[in-house]
């Protein structure tokens, strides 16, 4: 058990959800919380290729913008991390693969419309959209495949950072085993699921 414990303890957190979620400012927010530490994959990226990913979407296209993320992020050797990845990670099944190996993915949900109000900077922000798609049109790609790689989901809606931090660290607590077989005989009934937030 104490074995669970400690694989547990060194598993990577993975943020994966639409752009404007608020992964890198909940990442952030859940590192500190956690004591771990944080990274988010798009300035990792803009690091290591010295452009910004607007820079590089405009000069090199998609395609090779997915292909320099995959490489880039597949690179990465973390251990007890917080991940804050690119909305358009989920393309690469062998990145998905590698960050699920080593972590737990979570998906931060937000509703369309209040994403739609959240992304204001679209022609600088560097999402991998193809011409002419539209959010809605991105939004209904993207869903099933955060669906399909994620752990478990988080629902944003009407919630503070901190209260989906919060909620984040409930979930994982579910997945941690007890340090003593006998600790659930002893805790009080089993907490109702958790409310959405108001």
């Amino acid at each position: 058990m104490k074995n669970n414990r400690q694989s547990m303890a060194r598993r990577n957190i993975v943020l994966i959800g639409m752009p404007g979620v608020g992964k890198s400012t909940i990442g952030v927010l859940l590192a500190k919380a956690l004591s771990r530490s944080f990274v988010d994959t798009d300035v990792f990226i803009q690091a290591k290729e010295g452009r910004t990913l607007q820079e590089i979407i405009d000069r090199d296209g998609l395609e090779i913008f997915c292909q320099i993320e995959e490489r880039q992020v597949s690179s990465m050797k973390l251990r007890s991390t917080v991940v804050a990845t690119g909305g358009s990670v989920v393309y690469s099944p062998a990145t998905m693969a590698r960050l699920r190996s080593s972590g737990i993915v979570i998906h931060l949900d937000l509703d369309l419309p209040s994403l739609k109000k959240r992304l204001t900077n679209l022609p600088t922000r560097g999402v991998v959209m193809a011409p002419g798609q539209s959010i809605d049109q991105l939004f209904q790609e993207r869903l099933p495949l955060y669906r399909q790689y994620c752990d478990f989901t988080i629902d944003c809606a009407g919630c503070t950072h901190e209260e989906i931090v919060a909620k984040i660290i409930r979930r994982l607590r579910r997945l941690i085993p007890p340090s003593h077989p006998d600790r659930k005989k002893k805790e009080s009934p089993q907490r109702p699921l958790e409310k959405d937030c108001p």
